[in-house]
Parts: C-alpha cells; structure tokens; sequence
C-alpha cells in the first residue's frame, strides 16, 4: 500500500512538470508581471514613463508586446530572463489610459496577459474665482463666498482667507463644482478682504483667486422711509390727475363752454341803437327738440299804434341748431 501512494505521487510530480513545457521541451510562459518603474501613474504632458514586463518562470527567447486598450504600442524580444523595458512619453491625453503586457513565444499561438496600469493625466487649474450673490451687507447678516477653477485635473483643493488668515477647513471637490462657505457679518471687523486659493496634485500648481470685500449696506431711518413713502403717493396722484384729464376735465369742459354759448328759453327784448327810439324788438326763442330749435320774432312799431293802426305784427322764423 506505501509502495502504491509514493508511485501515484511520482507520476503526479511527473505529470505536473509535463505541463510546464512545451512540445519542444522549453518551459512555458505564465502570467507576466507590468511594473512600473520610473515615474508615477499620474502623469503630467511631456512626461516620461518606463514600464517593465517579465513572465516568471519561462524559457527565453520570449517575446514581450505592450497594449493600449487593446491596440499595440510596442514589442521587445528577450533571449535571457531579463525583464522588457518599455517607455513611454505622455505628448496627449490619448497617451493615458490603461496599459497590459503579453508574454509568448516566438511562432506559437496563445501567450499570457499581465495586470494593468492606468495613468491619469495632470493638468495644472486656472485662476479660481471668488465670488458671492450679494457685495452689500450689515451686521447680523448670513453670507456665502463661493470659490470656483474652471479647468484642471480632479480632485482640486480649495482653502479660504481673509487678509492672510484661513477661515475655514480646505475643501476637496472631487466634482467639477464650487466650493462654497457659508459667514456670519457680526462686527465691522468682518468687512475685509477675502481670497481664496486652488490646488491639485499637479506639481507647483497653487492659484490664488481675485479679491473680495463686502461693503457696509445703509440703514434706511424713518424719515427716509416717510420721504419715499410720501413720493410714492405723489407719483401716483400724478398718474391719477393725468388719467382723468382726457376721460373727465375735457368733456366737462367742452359740456360748460356749450352751455354757456346756447340762448336762454323766454322772451327777451333787443333794442338796436341805430334804429329809432319808436321801435322795439323782442324775440323768443322756444326750443323744441334737441337737434333743432323754433324761434318766433315780434316786432311792434310805435309809429304805427299811435296812428290808430293795429299796434303789431308778427314774423316767424326757423331756425336748425346743431350740436
């Protein structure tokens, strides 16, 4: 039974090595390791890269290709079991990304991939901007300030001062967004100069905002109040005065003035100086419809009474009065 178990393990030795080779004896390829060896995965433009690719065990000569997304980038063939050393320089954005090794042998098929390695590209921020709805404030008053670069890699770093001392804890926005605080105006003290100042892990890369200050909003006293209250009334009786003058002071105008021209209902007597003393005239005038009036003339001649002839005569007229 011993004699047994140590035979079925020899031929369990004997198979595994098997599947170490190949068919022409050489010791196959495993998984090949990507390393890098000089520089950092994130990577600024114009920036060189060494990446290293080596498959442990495997019998040389291997042959080593370096992917990009799939697309070739470079190939290195090694006849000793000294690693493949690619390099590489970030002249873009399409430079980054994720990166795989494959390790084969030479006219055989298959051949085994390597992790990966991404490299993210760092680009410096611009000047941040520092800014709030509101430039007027007083005293007991809520504020923001709200500070903002517009391009640069993520994450950016934001930290806000008044004069030269920090107001508040730094701020990471993973998110191209504002970073925002929020102050309350509690003295004059208050009333200064505010910045704030931007960063990323580009190197040497820290931008510092425009200036901002708030300034002291006036309280308005009472009597300022009444004045403009008093205004307000003004302006609107003035509106109100020009509105009725064409609906209403017009007409009742022009119905006065009419009324005044018309003659008067009754009799009324004219004397003409030129004429003579004898005579007399007298008119009466009798309206009878609105679009159009009667008048009625009677003329007495003294001359005539006093020589026993009959005392008057009598003319009518019509006349067509219009509006």
């Amino acid at each position: 039974m011993l004699f047994l178990t140590i035979l079925l393990f020899f031929f369990s030795q004997m198979s595994q090595q098997t599947q170490k080779t190949t068919a022409n004896g050489k010791e196959m390829v495993s998984n090949p390791k990507l390393v890098l060896v000089q520089g950092t995965l994130n990577v600024v433009m114009k920036q060189n890269v060494t990446l290293s690719c080596l498959s442990e065990p495997g019998s040389p000569p291997v042959r080593y290709t370096l992917f990009k997304h799939n697309q070739q980038v470079s190939a290195s063939n090694r006849s000793d079991l000294s690693p493949a050393l690619f390099t590489l320089t970030i002249s873009s954005a399409s430079d980054v990304g994720e990166y795989k090794c494959k390790a084969e042998y030479n006219n055989s098929s298959g051949g085994k991939y390597s992790n990966s390695l991404s490299f993210t590209l760092l680009e410096p921020i611009s000047k941040p901007v520092l800014s709030s709805p509101t430039s007027q404030a007083k005293k007991g008053q809520n504020v923001t300030l709200s500070c903002f670069s517009e391009n640069g890699s993520l994450p950016i770093t934001y930290l806000f001062f008044k004069g030269t001392q920090n107001i508040s804890p730094q701020k990471t926005m993973q998110k191209r967004e504002a970073a925002v605080i929020f102050l309350f105006i509690n003295s004059l003290s208050d009333f200064g100069t505010y910045k704030c100042k931007a960063n990323n892990s580009f190197p040497n890369n820290t931008k510092y905002s425009n200036s901002f200050n708030f300034t002291l909003a006036e309280e308005r006293s009472h009597s300022q109040t009444l004045i403009i209250s008093l205004g307000l009334i003004l302006l609107l009786l003035i509106i109100a005065l020009a509105l009725a003058i064409p609906f209403f002071l017009i007409p009742l105008y022009k119905a006065k003035k009419f009324k005044s021209t018309r003659p008067s209902t009754g009799l009324t007597s004219i004397l003409n100086a030129e004429e003579s003393e004898n005579e007399v005239i007298y008119s009466e005038i009798e309206p009878v419809r609105p679009e159009e009036e009667y008048i009625n003339f009677s003329v007495i001649r003294r001359e005539e009474e006093k020589a026993g002839k009959r005392p008057c005569a009598t003319v009518y007229s019509k006349v067509l009065i219009r509006d």
